[in-house]
């Protein structure tokens, strides 16, 4: 991994376009991913710091994204799309922690008993629930659950969603609402 720690020198990779930072990466090129690092750490770390509802966990779930992102460079079909590939990763690290938050609180035997909306039922039904919507999610065209998980999740407006994506806001706006209709056509039967 690069230190990004180090002093920045300015060099021509600073303008290269994703494209070529991704395929110079994948090639082992670690200045080129060191660019992507400083590139979109910083939209990492807020959608994260957002997933998560603080920043103690933040760093730690955006270092391990862009871990994952230099082992998994030659996956990457488009280079051109490496941003919203890294929002995808951390988006999953980041829910992934979520769920290990909620596990961990789970098994804590030390706590008092839970209240009635925390009951083993509860649980396993929100769990269920979760599990129902993500495969709710994953059905969804990718501009839909992008948009969605953007605005629910990251809570973007939907300017920044749509700079974000660098689509319209129109469009933006009717991407929100099919995905919304599906998903409440999907998830009929939790409400």
């Amino acid at each position: 991994m690069p230190a990004t720690l180090r002093e920045h020198i300015p060099s021509p990779l600073d303008t290269a376009s994703d494209l070529t930072l991704a395929d110079r990466a994948a090639d082992g090129d670690v200045r080129a991913f060191e660019v992507i690092v400083r590139r979109y750490g910083p939209l990492m770390r807020v959608y994260a710091s957002r997933v998560l509802g603080s920043n103690d966990e933040m760093d730690d779930v955006v270092q391990e994204s862009f871990i994952t992102a230099w082992q998994q460079l030659s996956t990457l079909e488009d280079g051109g799309a490496v941003k919203s590939w890294l929002m995808r990763i951390v988006s999953r690290k980041s829910i992934d922690r979520l769920r290990a938050r909620r596990h961990h609180a789970d098994i804590d035997l030390t706590e008092p008993a839970a209240p009635e909306h925390q009951s083993p039922h509860r649980l396993a039904e929100a769990e269920s629930q979760a599990e129902a919507l993500s495969r709710v999610l994953a059905d969804l065209p990718e501009d839909q659950r992008r948009c969605w998980t953007l605005r629910e999740f990251a809570e973007c407006s939907y300017g920044e969603i749509a700079e974000e994506l660098e689509l319209p806001v129109s469009t933006v706006r009717g991407l929100l609402a099919r995905a919304r209709k599906t998903l409440i056509r999907e998830m009929e039967e939790w409400r």
